[in-house]
């Protein structure tokens, strides 16, 4: 496990409680020291017992030697340096499942790309799938039932991380559409930014559930563009995840939106938090993704505004129910 905050914690302890050894990567060797001193993640996932079978280090290359799978843990703007520095220390066949959700702003890929961009070494015998799903590490490390998907190009990959992963109280689904998931995982922060900022504003249910729903026509409207299936967005990792982010207390995207709906400033909410709130970063990526595509994607566009631009959010929500009268299913429209 490379990556030591909440998640990577979480499926740790998850792995070792089905009886799996976990060697669990911790960047700081001062903070290392610290969980194996406390027996648990006391900054990221207090309270939470570390199994035995869960080990510790900040050496990466024990980390990842001899390992049959790697999973990844780490911020998605750390995806690229981490999968280069893995690609020397791997070795055998291992399956590198991915778990962060985002896009890389400046090549605008999408996370699974950007490890097999970044494994030339070892691209040729190296799996990689990607887990997304609506999975707070908080619960899942207290055995609360989730559900989460899988997916990968390879049919038996991903049957194989399904297999290690699921549990009686984590169930795993596995899904061919790579693109559709990772893209349901990265742009569902997007409207948890904007779902907390209607929150911080005092709107109340009505606002908050158009919010949702044509926030997930935003994001089938780009997956679609980019060659995902649209019924992956109405699974758990496009309205699953969806809506566990905008409304859960454990969102960090959400408390982003908050805040802002508060009145606060961008650069004092993240300076605030310990861990990182994805979707600001993959605002400006959704975004120049939609321009490049041709997608309407204007509850983005106006996320982009108020996080990068200083627009009010109040203003936001007026220039949203301002625009342009239009029909609500794009082909079914009147003849």
């Amino acid at each position: 496990m490379i990556g030591a905050g909440s998640w990577g914690t979480a499926l740790a302890i998850l792995l070792a409680k089905k009886g799996f050894p976990v060697t669990l990567w911790v960047r700081r060797a001062a903070f290392c020291e610290k969980i194996i001193a406390a027996g648990e993640n006391v900054d990221y996932l207090p309270g939470v017992a570390l199994p035995d079978l869960v080990q510790p280090t900040s050496d990466l290359k024990q980390a990842v030697r001899n390992k049959e799978l790697i999973l990844m843990s780490v911020p998605s703007h750390a995806v690229a340096e981490m999968s280069f520095r893995i690609d020397a220390l791997i070795d055998g066949n291992p399956i590198i499942v991915n778990t962060a959700k985002g896009l890389v702003e400046g090549s605008l890929r999408r996370l699974s790309q950007v490890i097999c961009d970044n494994l030339p070494l070892n691209q040729s015998h190296c799996h990689v799938a990607v887990l997304s799903g609506p999975n707070h590490a908080e619960e899942v490390s207290r055995l609360t039932p989730t559900a989460t998907v899988v997916a990968a190009e390879e049919k038996a990959v991903a049957e194989q991380v399904q297999d290690i992963l699921m549990t009686p109280y984590f169930r795993v689904y596995t899904n061919p559409d790579v693109t559709g998931v990772e893209l349901g995982g990265a742009l569902k922060n997007i409207i948890a930014i904007a779902y907390g900022a209607c929150e911080g504003l005092g709107y109340g249910d009505n606002t908050k559930a158009a919010l949702i729903t044509r926030g997930l026509v935003e994001i089938t409207r780009l997956g679609r563009a980019m060659g995902a299936r649209s019924a992956t967005f109405s699974g758990l990792t496009g309205v699953g995840d969806l809506f566990v982010t905008c409304t859960s207390k454990h969102s960090r995207n959400r408390y982003v939106g908050l805040m802002l709906g508060q009145g606060k400033k961008l650069d004092e909410i993240t300076a605030s938090m310990q861990m990182v709130a994805e979707g600001v970063k993959t605002a400006k990526a959704a975004y120049l993704l939609a321009r490049h595509y041709g997608v309407k994607m204007p509850i983005t566009a106006e996320v982009c505004s108020i996080l990068f631009e200083g627009r009010k959010p109040e203003e936001a929500v007026q220039n949203l129910m301002r625009r342009d009268k239009t029909f609500e299913i794009e082909d079914m429209a009147f003849e």
